[in-house]
């Protein structure tokens, strides 16, 4: 039984330095989205929101993955508006950019317009779209790409 859990804390400090993948994209209905955008315990929540057909898309992805890597505190998630059917296209973009370390989520509700509400009442639907959820509530949103220093200016 010694050796059993001697093996087990082996195989779980080990899996614990590899580094972690996210895989294919996972579904978002609009029964997910309260959890998607709950305010976090601590830090911020980074919502990246992206299309497959979108030009400024992966600059933005890449600028939010380069600042959370230097902030523990900032959780991130990327959201394609594709529908959950264009996964393998999803997750070979992402995996292209190296940005396939991030959980990501895709659309999977017939009517896209009614997420996209769901997630920013005041969002007109053009990507890329950032929205910053704060520990102590607030919440912010910005369209367009975004650099690193543009990051740290809406997270202040």
């Amino acid at each position: 039984m010694q050796r059993f859990a001697i093996v087990c804390a082996c195989a779980l400090s080990l899996a614990a330095a590899m580094p972690a993948f996210a895989g294919a994209p996972q579904a978002l209905g609009t029964d997910d989205v309260a959890a998607l955008l709950a305010v976090p315990a601590k830090g911020a929540r980074l919502v990246a929101i992206w299309s497959l057909d979108c030009a400024y898309c992966e600059q933005n992805l890449s600028s939010l993955r380069a600042y959370q890597r230097n902030h523990a505190d900032v959780d991130l998630v990327f959201v394609a508006t594709d529908p959950l059917s264009q996964s393998t296209a999803l997750e070979a973009r992402l995996k292209a950019a190296k940005l396939d370390d991030v959980p990501s989520r895709a659309y999977a509700e017939s009517t896209p317009d009614r997420l996209n509400f769901l997630i920013d009442p005041a969002w007109g639907g053009e990507t890329p779209r950032t929205l910053v959820i704060k520990a102590d509530g607030t919440r912010r949103a910005y369209s367009g790409a975004l650099d690193v220093s543009h990051v740290e200016k809406l997270l202040r």
